[in-house]
């Protein structure tokens, strides 16, 4: 092999070969994860989110209780809420996190929003989290409200706090599942369901057994869309190669 060293009879070294083997995957590795490092250029949509998310985290901690609750409260997308002032409850219900800690949603982020975001880009990333925040908190009040008007749940079941990023963190992992490989796809989708069944079977709440699975299935349902994004061609921004000149010095037309 060109580049090796070689012993006094030019005999190349026992197992350099194998030593350049192991180099080399582990260079491939490092670069296969550092390739998958969301980045401000790579990611701009996730870490942007991120840091809202972690800033009304920091802020939950650290503010007055009472504040806090009432801005929470405010922006809580509950069924009275979502009949009174709709826009406002969908849009800042995002903005929070159930609970005081951060961290988990940094990797639910990192393998579920930010792998989309790479393939589709951040604009159809940020669609899909809308749609599976939007669509799954619409069906699951609409399914508490309803069953209040009914008699079969209490007028207070209108007024829970009702906030976090969960139903956009499942809409995206539905959706990337729709762009891996099938072993893969049926990974995602294993693991999602077997979470949700956990998650339904230890909290009892009506908003999660319903909001959870459409978000999923709200990813699910964009796959055709988004795998018309990912299979249309770049575009090109380089002159086409051999083309003849253009007469009356003309510039050359590039492909786009």
């Amino acid at each position: 092999m060109a580049g090796l060293r070689r012993d006094a009879d030019g005999c190349a070294p026992a197992g350099a070969p194998y030593g350049m083997l192991r180099h080399g995957l582990r260079t491939g590795v490092v670069r296969w994860l550092l390739e998958r490092v969301p980045t401000p250029r790579r990611n701009p949509f996730t870490l942007g989110y991120l840091a809202v998310v972690g800033a009304t985290t920091t802020f939950a901690g650290l503010a007055d209780p009472e504040l806090v609750q009432r801005l929470q409260e405010a922006s809580s997308s509950d069924g009275h809420n979502l009949l009174q002032h709709p826009v406002r409850a969908l849009v800042l219900s995002g903005f929070w996190v159930a609970g005081e800690v951060w961290m988990p949603y940094l990797w639910g982020f990192a393998f579920t929003l930010a792998p989309l975001e790479r393939k589709v880009g951040p604009a159809r990333a940020a669609a899909v989290f809308a749609a599976g925040h939007v669509a799954a908190t619409l069906l699951s009040q609409g399914v508490v409200i309803l069953a209040v008007e009914t008699g079969r749940m209490a007028p207070e079941a209108m007024d829970h706090l009702d906030i976090g990023v969960s139903y956009g963190v499942l809409a995206c992992l539905g959706a990337v599942a729709g762009l891996l490989s099938w072993p893969g796809r049926l990974l995602a989708l294993g693991g999602a369901g077997l979470m949700i069944a956990e998650q339904i079977a230890s909290d009892k709440d009506v908003v999660t057994a319903v909001g959870h699975p459409a978000a999923v299935l709200t990813g699910v349902a964009l796959w055709r869309w988004l795998r018309r994004i990912e299979r249309r061609p770049p575009r090109s921004r380089t002159a086409t190669v051999g083309a003849a000149p253009a007469r009356g010095g003309a510039r050359v037309r590039t492909a786009r």
